[in-house]
């Protein structure tokens, strides 16, 4: 058994719950940690800032299983921050294609050179120190600060987020201003000063494994107790939903211009907006577009023009239609026509480069049409 629980002073906290439930809390979250935590995934072995900042910024918005394999990846290629640093932004986005949400990866490399360049590799303890960094806030730097350094530091990642709001009956979407504040100031409350690392793990595997979103074990929590959602009978009443909106949808035409080789042309998207950095197809409004634009850019006309079966990639914010148009063009053009923007795509030898989702899915699809050909 753990020894009594030492809570942090939080003199702005609008919680005011008694110092014993306080610290029952923190005790009763630690004691199942300890006996039903997880302790075996790949970033808690060797803790280190460097790995526990990789996994932390991963773990933003996507699951541990997803996360493991390109967790193990990233570490063998870039074992550490210097290695990072020094790696091309292609190589970086490269490793992480598939995973999602790139301005995470492109804000991870960035931070990296600024740990390099301006902090001697060093990274900071100091919550606001980390949160300087790109791409990391408060919560993501209260990790690093509690995990890598075991020093006190509250979290509220979207687990965290459900089990206190659950705990505490905390109505409305916590994305909304108010309630946001009211769970960080909750969160501070049970913020223990003494096995701070072990805390942000058992509330970050108290949401993932116990407190779910969808069919919460309640019966098996160390909480359900004195869990306000949990005795009223509606856990599922909390956290409030965001408000639904009618998903816009919008519409593009990806060429896949093929050169005589089987090369294919692509191009660097702009940093901002969807698949920043990543290399994709040229994009036009509509098929109708596509002759002209041969024209516009190498004066060719392109000699077969042929629809593959259009789909939708969904972003958070929007539907996305896509109509794939394969183009052959009758000579290889010279030379692409921005250097470091655009580039011929070698099949038979890829380019390690950060490619988005359905380009790399068309690719593959390009690949087995051209092996059936050859057969």
């Amino acid at each position: 058994m753990r020894a009594d629980i030492t809570l942090c002073a939080m003199p702005n906290s609008t919680v005011s719950t008694p110092e014993p439930t306080v610290s029952s809390f923190s005790h009763r979250v630690l004691s199942w940690y300890d006996q039903h935590g997880r302790k075996d995934l790949p970033w808690q072995q060797d803790i280190q800032p460097y790995r526990v900042w990789v996994s932390e910024i991963m773990l933003q918005q996507t699951q541990v299983k997803t996360v493991i394999p390109y967790f193990a990846r990233f570490m063998e290629c870039f074992p550490t921050v210097e290695a990072l640093a020094e790696a091309s932004e292609d190589r970086v986005l490269h490793l992480w294609a598939g995973l999602g949400y790139y301005a995470r990866a492109r804000n991870l490399h960035k931070a990296a050179k600024t740990v390099c360049n301006e902090l001697d590799g060093v990274f900071p303890a100091d919550v606001d120190a980390l949160c300087e960094l790109p791409g990391i806030g408060r919560s993501t730097a209260g990790a690093i600060r509690s995990i890598a350094f075991a020093k006190p530091a509250t979290i509220l990642d979207g687990n965290v987020k459900r089990v206190l709001a659950r705990y505490n009956a905390v109505a409305g979407w916590p994305g909304q201003s108010q309630v946001h504040k009211q769970l960080w100031d909750i969160a501070e409350s049970f913020t223990p000063t003494e096995h701070v690392a072990d805390y942000s793990q058992a509330m970050m595997d108290l949401g993932a494994t116990l407190c779910t979103r969808a069919a919460p074990a309640c019966q098996q929590c160390p909480l359900n107790e004195d869990c306000t959602a949990y005795q009223a009978g509606e856990p599922l009443a909390y956290p409030g939903k965001k408000p639904r909106k009618v998903m816009p949808i919008k519409a593009t035409t990806f060429l896949i211009v093929a050169a005589q080789n089987g090369d294919i042309l692509l191009e660097r998207r702009p940093n901002k907006g969807i698949w920043g950095g990543l290399w994709c197809f040229p994009a036009l409004e509509s098929e109708a577009q596509a002759r002209n634009w041969c024209l516009d850019h190498w004066g060719l006309e392109p000699d077969e023009s042929q629809p593959w079966q259009p789909f939708r990639h969904t972003f958070s914010h929007y539907h996305l239609d896509i109509q794939p148009l394969q183009l052959t063009l009758p000579t290889t053009p010279e030379s692409v026509m921005e250097a470091g923007q655009q580039l011929w795509y070698n099949m038979r030898q890829p380019p390690q480069i950060g490619l988005a989702a359905p380009v790399s899915s068309l690719l593959e699809g390009l690949a087995q049409r051209s092996n059936k050909m050859d057969h």
